[in-house]
C-alpha cells in the first residue's frame, strides 16, 4: 500500500508546483529525497545503557535500525577518544520516509508544547530543511514510563529542489506547519 503523503504528492502537490513555478517537465518538479534523523549523545561513553535505549527508541520511531556514529578523532576537553560511540542516526528513503513525515506532521508536531509553527529560516540554501526537536516523547511510539532520559534530535529533510523557495513551497504543500501560515490538510480520503 502506498503511503498517503506520497499519494498526496503525486495527485496534488506535483501539479500545484508545476503551475506555481512554470515547470514544463514533470522531472523538474522538486520532490523529497531523504530524511536523516540524528541524535547526539555526549554522555554515551559514560552510560552504555543510554546508548542502547536511544537506539531502541529511534528504531521504534522510524521503523528502521539506526546506526551508531563514532568519534572520528579524540577531543580531550570532552573526554572523547577516537572510535567512541557519540550518537545515533537513521536515513529514511522511499515509503518509510513518507510514512515518517506523515506521522511527524500530523501527530508529533501538534504535540509540542507551546507550538507556534516551524521557522522558515532553517533552509540551507540548497533546498534542505533542518528541524530540531527537544524531546523524543512527542512521538506516540515512545512509552513515557520506559524513557531513560529526555533527549532531542535533529531532522534533516533533503529535497531535490535547488533553491530554498522551491523547497519551502514543496514542504508547505506537503502540510508542514510553518509560522504564520495555515497548513495544507492532507485528506484522509487519499489514504490507502
Amino acid at each position: 500500500m502506498k503511503p498517503r503523503l506520497k499519494t498526496h504528492y503525486e495527485e496534488r502537490v506535483r501539479a500545484r508546483l508545476m503551475e506555481e513555478f512554470g515547470y514544463k517537465n514533470p522531472y523538474q518538479v522538486p520532490r523529497l529525497d531523504k530524511v536523516v534523523i540524528n541524535v547526539g549523545l555526549g554522555e554515551a561513553p559514560k552510560n552504555p545503557k543510554l546508548l542502547e535505549s536511544v537506539v531502541q527508541e529511534l528504531a521504534d520511531i522510524t521503523g528502521q535500525k539506526p546506526v551508531v556514529t563514532r568519534a572520528r578523532k579524540a577531543i580531550s576537553n570532552f573526554g572523547i577518544r577516537q572510535g567512541m560511540p557519540i550518537g545515533v542516526m537513521v536515513t529514511l528513503r522511499q515509503d518509510r520516509m513518507y510514512e515518517f513525515l506523515d506521522r511527524l506532521i500530523n501527530v508529533a508536531i501538534p504535540r509540542i508544547r507551546d507550538f507556534r509553527g516551524l521557522p522558515t529560516r532553517s533552509f540551507d540554501g540548497r533546498g534542505n530543511y533542518t528541524l530540531g526537536l527537544k524531546e523524543q516523547i512527542i512521538f506516540p511510539e515512545i512509552e513515557y514510563d520506559k524513557v531513560q532520559k529526555i533527549h532531542g534530535m535533529d531532522i534533516v529533510i533533503c529535497t531535490t529542489a535547488g533553491r530554498d523557495d522551491e523547497a519551502l513551497a514543496l514542504l508547505r504543500e506537503m502540510g508542514m506547519p510553518f509560522r504564520g501560515e495555515t497548513p495544507v490538510v492532507v485528506e484522509a480520503g487519499t489514504a490507502a
